[in-house]
């Protein structure tokens, strides 16, 4: 396989975890496929075409939201809702990471630091993260006097690469090099296991994207963000 063709399912990033590593959180199966609620709402199909919306459509209520990483711009049947479109940075971490300055205490991060995880995400937003999100795996965080400070985790996995994800830290704590840290920290790990590191930001976080270049990520290529409601059903 050659390296171009190696990189190809890093286009359809979401799919290629539900139908592969993630198989075991997914549900759908055949043209679409979406994470647990539990663990988040990102979704994928296997191609951007009105069969896979249809299936998408029987695993997503009307009410609740669906995350789409897509290679080109969303193309949404009629009923469908598009709530956000925005173009995302998809960035590979090749080589072995660049370690931050500075010297920092890392935790394992689990089920007992749950509420903690969700009050930091809550307030930074750094993405979907749910109930479950921590069973994903990979989770770091920094504590200073006893909070959580910042932290960072794993989110999609597909053959040959781990996503870097969740990446955050609490207002009061930013400026002391957190971020790059936790993100070298976590991408460390994924190559110890023989994978490669990749993470998706939204290209006008050019404060993140400049942490993240400053550990050795370099831009792939540009993705569609896009966060979609269903039809409603038919009664």
């Amino acid at each position: 396989m050659t390296k171009a063709a190696s990189f190809t399912p890093l286009n359809n990033p979401i799919w290629h975890s539900l139908t592969t590593h993630h198989a075991e959180f997914a549900e759908g199966c055949g043209l679409a496929r979406r994470f647990d609620p539990g663990i988040g709402p990102l979704a994928g199909m296997r191609e951007q075409n009105p069969e896979a919306y249809r299936a998408l459509s029987d695993l997503v209520l009307p009410s609740e939201f669906a995350v789409l990483f897509l290679d080109s711009a969303p193309v949404l049947p009629a009923g469908w809702r598009l709530h956000l479109h925005r173009p995302m940075a998809q960035m590979v971490r090749e080589g072995h990471p660049i370690p931050p300055a500075g010297s920092f205490s890392f935790e394992t991060l689990g089920a007992a630091d749950v509420p903690e995880m969700l009050e930091l995400t809550t307030l930074t937003e750094p993405g979907p993260f749910r109930q479950r999100t921590w069973e994903l795996g990979g989770f770091v965080g920094i504590r200073e006097v006893g909070r959580l400070a910042a932290m960072a985790g794993r989110r999609l996995a597909l053959p040959g690469f781990t996503e870097v994800s969740a990446v955050c830290t609490h207002p009061e704590f930013r400026g002391r090099g957190y971020a790059g840290a936790l993100v070298a920290a976590v991408a460390a790990a994924i190559q110890e296991q023989g994978e490669t590191p990749i993470l998706h930001v939204l290209v006008t976080n050019t404060s993140a994207i400049r942490v993240y270049e400053s550990v050795g990520f370099a831009l792939r290529r540009t993705l569609d963000l896009a966060v979609v409601f269903p039809p409603a059903r038919e009664s």
